[in-house]
């Protein structure tokens, strides 16, 4: 501003009057770095000059504060940004030890999935009823084979003839062997069946009606079908078979009948027909789906195979899994562990709830059994395949 407040004129670069006066009185440098003329006694400091562009260019030997202070911020900057450069080289450096050191994060070895788990006994469920023999079972068994073999299992059949109960006509069964870290010469059974009851006798209403056998038949077959995808992952004590066993309980009347025929094979063959290796134990699954899943401890699997029930119970108390109680259950159930325990001398503990209110009848459906009771059940055998105390079959 000058003193009137009006804004001083810039006459544009080339002016002639300027350029005469500009040429009859010598530059000096003002406290800004900027040239005014010093004869010119009735300007302000501060006011606006017109000025040559000619006359901006500095002779070298006059370097001017301005210039000593840009050079001095050239110079400071060029220093933060090395130093800036190195200490990000030596970030990088140092992230870059870290990240080689340690290990990436590994993908956890239980992969366990409730929703697939319960996807796996629709599909079981939707083949219909599946007695020894039939075509459901037949499907079943073909399902099977695939699912374990995409997992990178071996599978084989067991094959055996039993007379039909009520015909005597015979009846081809198949016990189905899934077989993990085959070359193991000491290995842990685990165990379920996979043939329905033909009827839901228990039935009021429909006792001739559709038995689908969802949590009696299909749970332990999903929940087989679920681990198979981290059995390939996990490191287990020992090798691991999974057995399916036919003709639990091909029985065409209400009570009574004989039960067991697939296990009671299986136990008589390695009794009289050893293997080259060893079952060091067993655990067997029975309905092992249901929502309000309760497991407690069945009386024969205690008197049989104390360590094993320890060591299970131990692991589930461990995880934090409540539907294990510490409790008996008030009887001792007869059920595949049995032959086991006594024909072939394997201490096999039996994970059943019993108190299921649609056992034998057509509501023993899907829709009462839950993908979450399997994966628990689930958890506590896999993280207990890795910790079975090496002595458990002595």
């Amino acid at each position: 501003m000058n003193e009137t407040g009006e804004r001083g004129g810039v006459s544009p670069p080339g002016d002639s009057s300027l350029d005469r006066a500009a040429d009859a009185a010598p530059l000096a440098y003002g406290s800004h770095g900027w040239p005014c003329d010093v004869q010119n006694s009735k300007i302000e400091s501060n006011a606006i000059l017109p000025i040559d562009p000619e006359k901006l260019r500095r002779p070298e030997s006059q370097p001017s504060a301005n210039r000593i202070v840009n050079s001095r911020i050239e110079s400071w900057s060029s220093t933060v940004l090395k130093t800036i450069l190195l200490v990000t080289a030596q970030i990088v450096f140092v992230t870059a030890l870290v990240t080689a050191e340690e290990p990436a994060a590994a993908k956890p070895a239980i992969n366990l999935d409730e929703r697939r788990a319960f996807g796996y006994l629709e599909d079981i469920c939707k083949l219909g009823r599946r007695p020894s023999e039939s075509k459901g079972m037949t499907d079943q068994q073909d399902l099977l084979v695939a699912h374990f073999k995409k997992l990178g299992a071996e599978s084989g059949f067991q094959e055996f003839v039993t007379p039909h109960p009520k015909t005597g006509v015979p009846v081809r069964m198949k016990n189905l062997i899934v077989s993990w870290r085959p070359q193991a010469k000491e290995r842990v059974l685990l165990c379920c069946h996979y043939d329905t009851r033909p009827y839901p006798d228990r039935d009021e209403f429909r006792p001739k009606g559709i038995f689908l056998g969802a949590n009696d038949g299909g749970s332990g077959v999903a929940l087989f079908m679920e681990m198979g995808h981290s059995l390939p992952a996990i490191k287990p004590t020992f090798g691991v078979d999974m057995v399916f066993f036919d003709g639990e309980e091909f029985i065409f009347q209400r009570d009574g009948g004989k039960f067991f025929l697939g296990s009671e094979h299986f136990a008589q063959q390695y009794r009289d027909r050893p293997p080259p290796y060893r079952y060091v134990c067993g655990v067997l699954v029975d309905m092992i789906g249901d929502k309000n899943l309760k497991i407690p401890i069945e009386p024969n699997s205690r008197k049989f195979a104390p360590k094993v029930v320890r060591s299970v119970w131990d692991t589930a108390r461990t995880l934090g899994i409540k539907e294990f109680v510490s409790k008996s259950h008030p009887h001792e159930i007869n059920d595949d562990h049995v032959p086991l325990n006594e024909i072939a001398k394997i201490p096999t503990a039996d994970l059943i709830d019993f108190e299921y209110p649609h056992w034998h009848t057509t509501k023993d459906t899907p829709q009462q059994c839950s993908g979450a009771s399997l994966v628990k059940v689930g958890r506590v055998l896999l993280t207990w395949l890795q910790q079975v105390p090496e002595d458990i079959g002595r």
